[in-house]
């Protein structure tokens, strides 16, 4: 089968399409024919060498943790799922014309196989730092970074949950943020001032690494109010840096029921060919997007 590899740290000119043998499935696992694959900010981490302990990298290694396809191995112990369904989940090296994965869903009805992809990693970590914050129905959540895949989650669920925001965000998408329930400001000089004028914040999270820790413990007036997934300096500052994933299961059960009422979307901004992963991580790693970015298969 055709996947992604690299054999080296480094740039995105590490990335290499390559013949590699077909994975199968142990114990609790399904294997799926790849349809698309889910590109986040991890994926272009680990390509570059950072350590991040939930994800031990022993190369050479292949890429990427999300995607979406059909389903055709079924390992030991796995119920509910038969070869032939469309499901999307979680797994390891999914960058390929065949994955395994250890957590998924069944994909719900309009959902393409593009905007599938999209969606495990990133509906798992919203509602992470959504529990994670501590913010309760009333009260105000400061999104730092908002437009892209998981700030586009964390607005769509905190509005199901109650909970106002507050989402900073390029000029483009300040129309993009506010469809989605969020008041909606730009980033750059003055952007204290102008979330203070929109209200008070009782909790924030950075979700674009931008360097704007430091503001936000200022906003909330306590870095135990602030997560942070994108700044490794988050310790630094007091704040946690929130890396380990939770129950991707548990979340997508609660994205398939939202996206079937109607009240759930993550749009794509991207899709790419396998074979322009390289560019697909470059586009993910100068930010600005709107959704998410995935890989045809």
């Amino acid at each position: 089968m055709k996947m992604i590899s690299f054999a080296e740290f480094g740039g995105p000119e590490v990335l290499r399409l390559v013949d590699a043998e077909e994975p199968h499935v142990g114990p609790g696992q399904v294997r799926i024919a790849v349809r698309a694959a889910g590109v986040n900010p991890v994926d272009w981490r680990l390509r570059e060498g950072q350590v991040l302990g939930a994800h031990p990298i022993e190369l050479p290694a292949g890429v990427g943790l999300d995607a979406a396809g059909v389903v055709d191995e079924v390992g030991e112990g796995v119920g509910g799922v038969e070869v032939g369904d469309f499901v999307f989940g979680e797994g390891t090296s999914t960058y390929a014309e065949f994955a395994v994965l250890s957590a998924w869903a069944r994909m719900p009805a309009g959902l393409t196989f593009e905007e599938a992809a999209g969606y495990p990693s990133v509906v798992e970590t919203a509602v992470r730092v959504l529990r994670e914050a501590g913010v309760a129905a009333g009260q105000t959540l400061l999104v730092s970074g908002a437009a892209g895949g998981v700030g586009t989650a964390v607005l769509q669920l905190a509005r199901v949950r109650g909970i106002r925001t507050i989402g900073t965000a390029g000029a483009a998408n300040q129309d993009y943020l506010r469809g989605m329930g969020a008041a909606a400001t730009t980033y750059g000089a003055g952007w204290v001032e102008r979330v203070r004028d929109l209200g008070r914040v009782d909790a924030a999270l950075d979700l674009a690494g931008s360097g704007v820790l430091g503001e936000l413990v200022e906003l909330t007036g306590d870095p135990a109010k602030v997560i942070s997934i994108a700044d490794l300096a988050a310790p630094k500052f007091g704040v946690r840096f929130s890396g380990v994933a939770g129950s991707v299961r548990d979340a997508l059960v609660e994205a398939v029921d939202l996206i079937s009422r109607g009240e759930f979307r993550i749009p794509v901004e991207k899709a790419y060919p396998l074979a322009d992963a390289a560019t697909a991580h470059v586009d993910s790693q100068a930010g600005h997007s709107r959704g998410r970015r995935v890989l045809i298969v």
